[in-house]
């Protein structure tokens, strides 16, 4: 079931969407040369502490997982594609790092992704996260009332495909309310003006995730939870927490 929230609720999400954000800043600030996974968790936990804020990730467990998740970020490191545990790998000049965040505040969950690179940038990195970023920016600019959710999945496809990039198959974005994974599913691939409309008040993680190769290969690595790309070629992952309002599609979890 799909929850509508209330302006009040929009108000309350993006409160948690700011904190968010600000612990993506922080990570980012924080990852250099040498600098291990755990530390980036640790500068993303100081910043959720400050906040008095609690963290859907840490100790979350669906069903399919072995354990549950150990940390408040995901730290996927160059072929990792996505859900990448903090560990004490320490990053090298040239990696290529996806964070993902989540925070709740007042009962409300804000969750967003970011890709960057370490030290001196590989140009098909930059290329690669820059089309993770503006898949974001079309799947976000069709979420609009009228609108339906295939219509963001195919703006997000289009950008993706016309790259040549892959696209990993059932992984995608979600709603997103007092629950991290809430209805409806968001995919990253589709057809327009097919599937459930948009209507005021629903709010929706979209989170386009591109291989480099162009290929849609992937597997899950032993610990249960790191998804990689099937031929170890770098992946993007980039994710937005978003109203959809009568005003236009709103960002929650923006700075």
């Amino acid at each position: 079931m799909v929850e509508i929230k209330t302006d009040t609720s929009i108000e309350a999400m993006r409160e948690a969407g700011r904190i968010v954000a600000q612990a993506l800043t922080a990570v980012r600030e924080a990852a250099a040369t040498g600098v291990s996974l755990r530390d980036l968790d640790r500068a993303a936990r100081a910043v959720l502490d400050e906040a008095g804020a609690g963290s859907p990730f840490l100790d979350y467990r669906p069903q399919w997982a072995p354990t549950p998740f150990p940390a408040v970020i995901c730290t996927s490191v160059n072929d990792a594609i996505v859900h990448g545990i903090p560990d004490d790998y320490r990053l090298h000049d040239g990696d290529l790092v996806s964070i993902d965040c989540g925070a709740i505040r007042g009962g409300w969950v804000g969750d967003a992704a970011v890709s960057f690179t370490v030290g001196r940038a590989r140009p098909e990195d930059v290329r690669l996260i820059a089309t993770a970023e503006a898949a974001l920016e079309a799947g976000i600019a069709a979420a609009v009332v009228g609108n339906r959710i295939g219509d963001i999945a195919h703006a997000i496809g289009r950008v993706c495909r016309s790259a040549g990039y892959g696209i990993p198959d059932g992984f995608g974005g979600h709603g997103v309310g007092r629950h991290m994974h809430e209805d409806p599913g968001v995919p990253n691939e589709g057809r327009p003006g097919r599937g459930m409309p948009l209507r005021h008040g629903m709010v929706l993680a979209i989170e386009p995730m591109v291989i480099g190769s162009g290929t849609d290969r992937h597997y899950t690595a032993r610990d249960g939870w790191t998804v990689r790309t099937a031929d170890g070629s770098r992946a993007s992952h980039a994710e937005h927490t978003v109203a959809i309002t009568d005003d236009g599609p709103r960002i929650l979890t923006a700075l």
